[in-house]
């Protein structure tokens, strides 16, 4: 399966040029390890998988890593790299009719930054073994926070899959 096939627009999806130049820089700070090659086999979220999977910090941001075994649960900020960036329209499998990307939370959008809340096994050296990641090996690492259940949490919060509300 070709790249497009992959990762390109499908039937009903929307794409845009985007602008030439960059707001903002970034550097990634470590890259993910998990078992995932294929997008087809990378679970839709984390809580689809008990897969342990490592974040590995790079040896400069190593020093960062201290007391971060204090936390059960982090929040591990990473760049989705092969994902389309161009769609503003999405046409989700599961759904009919097209979506606006800023209401799912593919990876493929302008700024591919993916979120996931990971429960903290261990840390060994550089790298910390976690459970609750959905993205394909060696995805770069933007950023690692404590989860705090008692700021983090919403649990009223709701989402209309439909967007009419």
């Amino acid at each position: 399966m070709s790249q497009h096939d992959d990762f390109g627009p499908r039937p009903g999806e929307e794409s845009v040029t985007l602008p030439e130049r960059f707001d903002a820089g970034l550097h990634f700070i470590g890259r993910l390890r998990t078992p995932w090659t294929r997008r087809a086999d990378c679970p839709k979220n984390g809580t689809q998988s008990d897969a342990v999977c490592t974040a590995v910090v790079d040896p400069l941001f190593a020093p960062a890593l201290q007391n971060v075994t204090g936390a059960s649960h982090l929040i591990l900020l990473y760049w989705m790299d092969r994902a389309d960036r161009t769609l503003v329209r999405q046409q989700p499998r599961h759904a009919e009719g097209s979506r606006g990307t800023f209401s799912l939370r593919s990876p493929a959008r302008p700024n591919p930054i993916a979120l996931a809340v990971v429960e903290l096994l261990g840390r060994e050296g550089d790298a910390l073994r976690v459970r609750g990641l959905d993205c394909l090996d060696g995805t770069p690492l933007l950023d690692i926070k404590p989860y705090y259940a008692s700021t983090d949490a919403r649990p009223q919060a709701t989402v209309d899959r439909a967007g009419t509300r």
